[in-house]
């Protein structure tokens, strides 16, 4: 069964960091085009960044500059570098991307199970 799974949420206080992690396992032929969302209580979920299969980044306005998404080919895995974290940043953030599932040419889009971030003063 192929999944994508996060990891490393948690609490912090502002001006801190986390770095979360998304692996995806199964019978895949690799990863293409990846990213994090993320959902706040009560508010809808909103893309905070992406990364192509060449490695091109965009981010959403309000992490410019804090966050820093990469990816690692060789492990299947995509992570979410947060830095100066605050309350505003506090929700559950989700992997999410498009998968090589069963064969290099069979494409499908996976969500991950999300993980908590609380920035808490």
């Amino acid at each position: 069964q192929v999944q994508l799974v996060e990891s490393g949420g948690g609490l912090v206080q502002p001006g801190g960091s986390l770095k979360l992690s998304c692996a995806a396992s199964g019978s895949i032929f690799g990863l293409v085009n990846m990213g994090w969302h993320r959902q706040a209580p009560g508010k809808q979920r909103e893309l905070v960044a992406t990364i192509s299969s060449g490695g091109m980044t965009n981010y959403a306005d309000s992490i410019k500059g804090r966050f820093t998404i990469s990816r690692d080919n060789a492990k299947n895995s995509v992570y979410l570098q947060m830095t100066s974290l605050q309350p505003e940043d506090t929700a559950v953030y989700y992997c999410n991307g498009v998968l090589r599932d069963g064969s290099f040419s069979n494409m499908r889009n996976y969500w991950g199970q999300g993980t908590q971030v609380t920035v808490f003063s």
